[in-house]
C-alpha cells in the first residue's frame, strides 16, 4: 500500500524540509553546497533525504551546483513602451530579489533570443524574468528548452509549459466598460496604446481590446478603438476624430499612460467638461490617476505586486517547488471624480 502511495505522490523537497524542520531553501543549499549550513542541520536534512527516498531532479542538481545568486530581467525599452511604468516593474523585481539575497542582471528587449542564449550558456544568472511578452513571441520556444527556470510577466498565445504572471488585462478592459455601463453610458470609445504595440502583437494590449469589445457587446454599447501615439498633438487629433465619428460620445477608456493628461486637456479645449460631458476611465498606476487635476477613475496596473510575485515564483522554482503555470491578478477599479452618469451636452 505504501509503495502505491509513493508512486502516486513522489517525494518533494518540501517533504524533506518538513521532516527535517527546515525551509525548502535550506534543503536546496545542503544539496548544492553553495551556502554554509551547520553540521547539525546538514545531518537532519541528509537523514530526511535517506528516510524519505528523495531523488533531486538531475537538472535541478546541475543548476544548483552552479548558482550565481543572480536573476536576469529582460526589460522592454523600445518605442511604444512607457518607461516610467517599466521601471516600476524593474524596481519591484530588484527589491524582492535582494530580499532573497539575489542580484539582478538587466537585459534589453533588443537582445531577444541571442540575449537569452548568452545568459543560459554561461554562469551569468540562475534564472530569468521576461517582460513585454508578444502573443507569438520568438523567445518562447527557447524558454521551454532552457535549463534555466523562467517566469514571464505576460502571456503568449500558447502559455502551456511556461510560468506566467500578469494583471488579467482582458478582465481589466471589461471592468472599465462595466463601470461605465452601470452609470448609463451607451457610447464608449477606447483610446489605446501606440500603433507599434499592436503591430508587435503585444499580449496585454490585445487582451484589453478583447475585454473592452466583449463587454461593449454584452451591454449593447456603441464603440470604436483608436491606437494613439503618446504626444499632445496625437491626443488633440484623436479627440477631434472621436467627436466627429461619435457626436453622442459620453465616455472614453484610455490605455496609454502618458496620453491621459493631454487627452483630458484636448477634450477640455474642445469644450467638453469631465465628467459632466464626458466620463474618462484609465488603465494606469494609481499614482498617475491620482495626480491629475481631476482624479481619474482607473484600473490599477499593479507593477509592484506583479514584479514581487514574479520573483517569488522564480525562487520557488529554483528551490525545486511546484508553482502554478498561470497567475492572473484580478483587476481593481477605483471610482474617482472623472466618471458620472451621462449628461446632456448643449
Amino acid at each position: 500500500m505504501s509503495e502505491k502511495r509513493r508512486k502516486k505522490s513522489p517525494v518533494k523537497i518540501t517533504d524533506v524540509a518538513r521532516r527535517a524542520g527546515v525551509s525548502p531553501s535550506t534543503v536546496s543549499y545542503v544539496l548544492s553546497g553553495k551556502r554554509t549550513i551547520s553540521e547539525e542541520t546538514r545531518r537532519r536534512v541528509q537523514e530526511s533525504i535517506e528516510e524519505l527516498g528523495y531523488q533531486p531532479h538531475a537538472g535541478a542538481r546541475a543548476l544548483a551546483s552552479s548558482r550565481s545568486n543572480v536573476l536576469a530581467l529582460m526589460l522592454p525599452l523600445r518605442p511604444g513602451i512607457h518607461v516610467p511604468v517599466v521601471m516600476q516593474f524593474a524596481a519591484s523585481v530588484v527589491t524582492e530579489a535582494r530580499r532573497h539575497d539575489h542580484d539582478v542582471l538587466l537585459l534589453t528587449q533588443e537582445e531577444g533570443v541571442a540575449g537569452l542564449r548568452r545568459v543560459a550558456g554561461s554562469a551569468l544568472a540562475d534564472a530569468l524574468i521576461v517582460m513585454d511578452v508578444q502573443l507569438h513571441d520568438e523567445r518562447v520556444p527557447l524558454l521551454r528548452e532552457l535549463d534555466r527556470p523562467s517566469v514571464l510577466i505576460g502571456f503568449p498565445a500558447e502559455p502551456s509549459g511556461l510560468t506566467c504572471i500578469d494583471l488579467d488585462f482582458r478582465a481589466a478592459g471589461a471592468a472599465c466598460v462595466d463601470h461605465l455601463a452601470a452609470l448609463g453610458h451607451r457610447c464608449v470609445d477606447l483610446v489605446g496604446s501606440p500603433p507599434e504595440v499592436y503591430r508587435r502583437g503585444t499580449g496585454f494590449a490585445q487582451r484589453v481590446i478583447e475585454g473592452f469589445q466583449e463587454s461593449c457587446a454584452a451591454h449593447g454599447i456603441e464603440s470604436t478603438i483608436h491606437p494613439c501615439e503618446a504626444t499632445p498633438e496625437a491626443a488633440r487629433a484623436v479627440a477631434e476624430r472621436l467627436l466627429a465619428l461619435h457626436p453622442g460620445l459620453t465616455a472614453v477608456v484610455v490605455h496609454n499612460e502618458p496620453l491621459v493628461e493631454p487627452l483630458v486637456a484636448a477634450f477640455a479645449d474642445l469644450g467638453l467638461r469631465v465628467p459632466q460631458d464626458l466620463s474618462v476611465v484609465a488603465l494606469c498606476p494609481d499614482e498617475i490617476a491620482e495626480r491629475t487635476a481631476l482624479p481619474l477613475t482607473s484600473v490599477a496596473i499593479e507593477a509592484h505586486e506583479v514584479g514581487t510575485r514574479a520573483v517569488d515564483l522564480l525562487m520557488a522554482k529554483l528551490d525545486g517547488l511546484d508553482v502554478p503555470e498561470a497567475t492572473l491578478l484580478p483587476p481593481r477599479l477605483t471610482a474617482r471624480a472623472s466618471t458620472a452618469p451621462p449628461g446632456r451636452r448643449g
